[in-house]
């Protein structure tokens, strides 16, 4: 199935270059290699026989297409490679080819070559979520104090500000770079165990041949090996649903702040960029839309790695094999993800007037609070309460803004003057901690990662 159409909308090129074909046979091949290097090392195989391995162990040497009409019947991926390895390396060197993949189980080249491949998705991961961060973190700052209504069920609630809304992202950007580092020791971990786990075929030579081998992939020795113990990966998982989450959050806050009624604060435009086949007029957010499709189907694919889990003794039968296209999908759906963030972010569009207007549709009900809490202060809480919600109610029945109301009440009047009046009911003055907030995200990202 050929994913063309799709793939540059949903997903990142690079993220793509690293779970394609290419980089998975490249993922078990660089395993190969350093087995052979591994075992030279400590004697167990002559060290004229790397020479032959190593050179053949390139992915573009091999036929794609044949390997896979192989794997139909052979179950996996690593069997008819390793098979097509042997006959390039006799080619060359006969005797050679007596040590390729000696020890070693099909499963230790595909979850060895599998976490190479996770390396350099992390990798990826890593430097795009940087980035993200301080685009987020700049335009927080930029609009630490830009006005707009705070909306709770969908409704007008107390003014916040934009800087604060994206403040809030930052920091759960800046919690998910803290997470990834913390599980990254644990998920980037050899696998090498042989047939069912023992590495009996290796004797004496089994742990320094794994010492060795771990070094060379620059990958940490587990406790054991983990064939079917998956919570390294599932917690991989987990963490990429996460983060699919956050963006899907950062998607559909935009996507409403772009509706034609709001109009409020817009993906950055570009020639072609979310129109429409029939309405001239439309402006679709279009990179919103992958953030919120990601946030979607995430979770599915999370929980297939969780429903994989409970493998079958030493070796799995079909849960293993679950998690084959699952993880690459998802890291390459998160990627496309991050992606489109990172594109609407710097140029993001911000109508602050018109924040300001929508602030202004309830004719000053959204900061009825502000008069009720000071007038609190002198009449008493329920009083105060009570007062103020019957001037609400009869600013809605009349049509009338709500400081009209107030100021032509006596009981009002008689403690709050005109001035008071007109400070309480200006947004501007009603942001409490916004900016507070902006600053103490901004500074716990530039401290923790810059």
């Amino acid at each position: 199935m050929s994913n063309q159409l799709f793939d540059a909308y949903f997903t990142s090129a690079p993220m793509r270059a690293v779970f394609s074909d290419h980089g998975r046979l490249q993922g078990m091949l660089d395993f190969e290699a350093a087995l052979a290097r591994a075992e030279a090392q400590v004697g167990l195989i002559p060290a004229a026989a790397v020479a032959p391995i190593a050179g053949a162990c390139r992915a573009e040497a091999y036929d794609v297409a044949a390997l896979a009409t192989a794997i139909a019947t052979a179950g996996n991926s690593a069997i008819p490679l390793v098979k097509a390895l042997g006959r390039q390396i006799a080619a060359v060197d006969a005797e050679a080819e007596r040590y390729v993949h000696l020890g070693a189980t099909s499963q230790d080249a595909m979850d060895s070559g599998l976490v190479l491949q996770l390396r350099a998705a992390v990798a990826l991961f890593e430097t795009e979520l940087a980035h993200l961060a301080e685009d987020l973190a700049v335009q927080a700052e930029r609009h630490a104090a830009t006005p707009l209504a705070g909306r709770t069920w969908l409704q007008h609630a107390t003014p916040v500000t934009l800087g604060m809304k994206l403040a809030g992202l930052l920091g759960a950007v800046t919690r998910q770079r803290q997470r990834l580092a913390e599980l990254k020791p644990r998920l980037l971990v050899l696998q090498f165990g042989g047939a069912a786990g023992t590495l009996a075929a290796l004797g004496e030579q089994a742990l320094p041949v794994s010492e060795a081998l771990a070094r060379e992939l620059d990958l940490s020795l587990p406790e054991q090996p983990w064939h079917t113990q998956r919570d390294r990966l599932a917690e991989f998982a987990g963490w990429l649903g996460l983060l699919a989450g956050t963006l899907g959050k950062l998607g559909r806050d935009l996507s409403l702040l772009m509706q034609t009624d709001v109009g409020e604060a817009f993906e950055p435009s570009a020639p072609g960029k979310g129109g429409s086949s029939t309405m001239p007029h439309k402006r679709n957010p279009v990179g919103a839309a992958v953030l919120i499709g990601a946030a979607t189907r995430a979770p599915g694919l999370v929980a297939t790695m969780l429903s994989a889990m409970p493998q079958e003794h030493e070796r799995s039968l079909g849960l293993w094999h679950a998690e084959w296209e699952t993880l690459p999908e998802l890291c390459c759906l998160v990627s496309g993800a991050l992606q489109q963030a990172r594109l609407l972010l710097p140029g993001l569009e911000v109508d602050a007037a018109r924040m300001r207007e929508n602030l202004d549709l309830t004719r000053g009900l959204v900061l009825a609070e502000a008069v009720s809490i000071a007038l609190a202060r002198r009449l008493g809480r329920e009083r105060a309460h009570h007062l103020v919600e019957q001037c609400c109610r009869q600013a809605v029945a009349e049509g009338r803004h709500l400081r009209a109301v107030l100021g032509g009440n006596a009981e009002v009047s008689a403690e709050l003057s005109a001035a008071e009046l007109d400070r309480l009911l200006d947004p501007s003055h009603y942001l409490g901690l916004a900016q507070r907030w902006v600053a103490r995200a901004v500074a716990e990202h530039r401290a923790t990662h810059c």
